[in-house]
């Protein structure tokens, strides 16, 4: 990600921003590929409208999806959180200096329980 924001980055960055999907997200991370029901078994909505979530999920390239028989299963795809990740280092990078720059601070500070 270079800054620019090309339209696959904004599909990314614009399926993470809601937290419906970031759970779906979170659920095939933790228990693996799974059918549309599992997942919306998850979730107080309609089928129609986690299908909705899940088509903004796939068109960022953010899971897959794979029939079996009459079953879709959806399948974790990482690969663009790598690039949202490269993206946020800068600034992890930014918090940590202005962090051990106030813990450098804080050491140097007197205690208040000195006399």
């Amino acid at each position: 990600m270079n800054g620019t924001g090309t339209a696959a980055e904004d599909r990314v960055f614009a399926a993470l921003a809601n937290v419906t999907r970031r759970e779906v997200l979170r659920l095939l991370r933790e228990r693996g590929p799974q059918p549309v029901q599992a997942l919306a078994d998850h979730f107080d909505m309609r089928r129609p409208s986690l299908s909705e979530h899940l088509k903004v999920l796939r068109e960022a390239g953010l899971v897959s999806e794979q029939r079996s028989g009459r079953q879709r299963i959806y399948r974790l795809e990482a690969a663009p959180l790598a690039e949202v990740q490269d993206w946020l280092h800068p600034y992890e990078r930014f918090w940590r200096e202005k962090l051990k720059g106030l813990g450098d601070l804080l050491d140097r500070m007197p205690d208040d329980d000195q006399p």
